[in-house]
């Protein structure tokens, strides 16, 4: 069904094109309203009983909500038109860039996944009399219990009281776990002043809430991402009165996101207990992903969804979910070709989260706004906006990526993925805007000289690896291969010929495929489109002839197995049956020669021999290890019955 889409102009502040939109967005657009908010509302009720209507303004969305609750229909989906694309400085037209926002806003949106969490109100608060004002104010909202760090008890059991010493604390909101040393606990009995019990180490309890008025080092990394743990300054007042504010709403059940989807069979992490790839574990600041044998596992109560794993993974086994990342490229794709479509040239994509929303719209309503041909994408983790979508987005048309960065984003783990990027598409088309003034971010763009986009736009489909490569095949169409910098995911696997020995090591662990051998010949093959850079061959390597060389081989090479290595297979002196590698047989032999054990010229032999005629050889020597002492005759009944004669 078409699409109906409802615009203002917003008090004529900004110019609708109806007919150019509805041509290039086939949606059916009604000539715009001027104040559909207010004097027009009884539009925007009329509309409301239209199926598929789009209202284009999220400003007023609440009153628009309102409005469809007393009508008793669903409230409408709503896109903002406004504040991304006509509120602009730019003379240029604007229905490129507004048939863009709509074509993307018209994709399906996949369904977000989550999991329940239930917190029952059972809150530990750590710290001294700040910690004791927070439960009274929370006592009748929470179960509580406070640790008392510092000062004397108080004369009432109107909460718990304990004290001790904070050894470990773990899990989220609804399962915290806290191990406790020097566990005393208060003992109600008798007269005069409450005592406490002697005290004893390792105890051990759970609380749905932890509120931390220490005024110490948190108790987890990246606290602030931490759901159910609650930190301020205790000297700080409020602060501490928004934490007990905090800490007395999260009583219910909520609806925990699960931010990323894992493969176990993916993941390079280590075979054989030997390390290999660790970089989501570096990257991870709240600890969420821990090791699990041969791959890891990503606690989904811990994680936070910054996305950074998803972007630094060179095989896929861990991957954004909300939204996935197969829809990421597809919005930008999307975006890409409907600015092309309608007639735009050369867009620039902004990459933003709901921090650079906010900016965006205070630079729309007091600054310069957005240039005509800079696309605004937002995602709810930048971090999960990684080099292969950088260079997917450069193939599909956009001149150049910019990246805005709000308070929360790591900086580390983005320019990362943006050097990645620079190598690839080109320095000029990739940038960080590191600014939280939205009048600086509006000069950065305006100031930008877009270079030229790629002549014949590519729109590929896959895994990130198989976008990424076939992206930079657009970009560099006369490029055989692109330095890339320590650390990539991509590159080759060199390997020191006269220090191998052809011993497969390599081959057994590598996670990937990219090395194999040669089942009828000595022979090391490589195939660089695979290979991960993990590491792990060359950690296993027992002659340590091998080595990486981070690279993006464009050519069709790179999709086939070459040869690394190869020697002559040994001819077996029995039967001439080809086995093992000459060189290795050779030196093995030669070194040999003069150990006690074979003094033999037989016993030699035997190590030039292929399995079966050592077998054999074995077998017939005048010591040989398969033969035992003479077997026993078979008794019989004459034997019995000689032996009873005899007696």
């Amino acid at each position: 069904m078409t699409k109906t889409l409802i615009t203002c102009d917003c008090s004529g502040s900004q110019q609708i094109d109806a007919a150019g939109l509805a041509q290039r967005t086939g949606c059916s657009v009604q000539s715009p309203c001027s104040a559909l908010c207010t004097t027009q509302l009884d539009r925007a009720a009329e509309a409301l009983s239209t199926p598929d209507t789009i209202f284009c303004c999220t400003q007023e969305s609440r009153i628009f909500e309102t409005l469809a609750e007393e009508l008793g229909v669903d409230a409408p989906p709503t896109l903002d038109l406004r504040d991304r694309a006509g509120w602009s400085a730019d003379p240029a037209p604007k229905l490129p860039k507004m048939s863009a926002l709509i074509a993307e806003a018209l994709l399906p949106a996949a369904p977000a996944k989550s999991l329940d969490v239930v917190s029952e109100g059972l809150c530990l608060i750590l710290g001294g009399q700040p910690a004791l004002d927070a439960a009274e104010q929370l006592k009748n909202h929470l179960g509580v219990t406070v640790l008392l760090t510092a000062g004397d008890l108080p004369d009432t059991r109107d909460f718990d009281v304990i004290k001790g010493d904070l050894r470990r604390a773990k899990g989220a909101l609804g399962q915290f776990e806290v191990v406790i040393d020097a566990l005393q606990q208060i003992d109600p009995t008798g007269r005069g002043p409450l005592t406490l019990t002697a005290p004893r180490d390792g105890g051990v309890s759970q609380c749905d809430i932890i509120l931390d008025l220490r005024g110490d080092s948190p108790l987890f990394p990246a606290h602030e991402k931490r759901e159910g743990y609650l930190r301020a300054d205790p000297t700080h007042a409020p602060g501490v009165a928004a934490a007990v504010m905090a800490a007395s709403h999260l009583v219910g059940t909520f609806e925990k996101p699960l931010y990323v989807r894992t493969e176990a069979l993916l993941c390079a992490h280590s075979r054989a207990e030997q390390t290999g790839c660790t970089r989501c574990l570096d990257l991870c600041p709240t600890g969420a992903i821990t090791p699990n044998g041969d791959h890891v596992t990503v606690d989904p109560m811990i994680c936070a969804g910054c996305g950074a794993c998803s972007a630094a993974c060179p095989s896929g086994a861990i991957s954004y979910d909300a939204p996935a990342v197969d829809l990421t490229m597809r919005r930008v794709q999307t975006l890409a070709k409907a600015f092309l479509d309608a007639g735009g040239t050369a867009p620039r994509l902004l990459v933003h989260d709901a921090h650079g929303a906010e900016m965006i719209r205070l630079s729309a309503r007091h600054g310069r706004g957005l240039p005509a041909d800079v696309i605004p994408f937002e995602i709810s983790a930048l971090g999960a906006f990684g080099h292969a979508e950088v260079i997917a987005a450069l193939a599909a048309g956009f001149a150049s990526v910019s990246l805005l960065p709000g308070p929360k984003a790591d900086l580390d783990a983005l320019g990362a993925q943006v050097a990645l990027a620079q190598a690839i598409g080109g320095e000029a088309k990739v940038q960080i805007i590191d600014t939280p003034d939205p009048d600086a971010m509006s000069d950065a763009l305006y100031a930008e000289d877009a270079p030229t986009p790629v002549a014949s736009p590519v729109r590929p489909m896959g895994t990130r690896r198989q976008i990424t490569r076939q992206a930079a095949r657009a970009l560099h169409p006369d490029t055989a291969q692109l330095p890339l910098p320590p650390g990539a995911p991509y590159g080759a696997v060199l390997v020191d010929t006269d220090a191998c020995t052809l011993c497969l090591s390599c081959v057994s662990l590598c996670p990937s495929g990219a090395l194999a051998d040669n089942p009828d010949m000595p022979q090391l093959r490589f195939q660089e489109d695979a290979c991960l850079q993990c590491g792990l061959c060359a950690n296993i390597c027992p002659e340590k002839a091998i080595s990486l060389e981070p690279r993006l081989d464009l050519t069709e090479a790179a999709l086939r197995q070459e040869t690394l290595n190869e020697e002559e297979p040994f001819a077996c002196v029995e039967c001439g049956t080809l086995f093992g590698v000459k060189s290795t047989i050779e030196r093995i032999t030669a070194k040999l020669q003069g150990h006690s054990m074979f003094q033999d010229d037989a016993k030699l032999r035997m190590i030039q021999m292929c399995d079966d005629c050592r077998v054999n050889a074995q077998f017939h020597s005048a010591n040989n290890p398969f033969q035992g002492g003479e077997r026993p005759r078979p008794r019989t009944t004459e034997d019995y019955l000689s032996k009873r004669r005899d007696h």
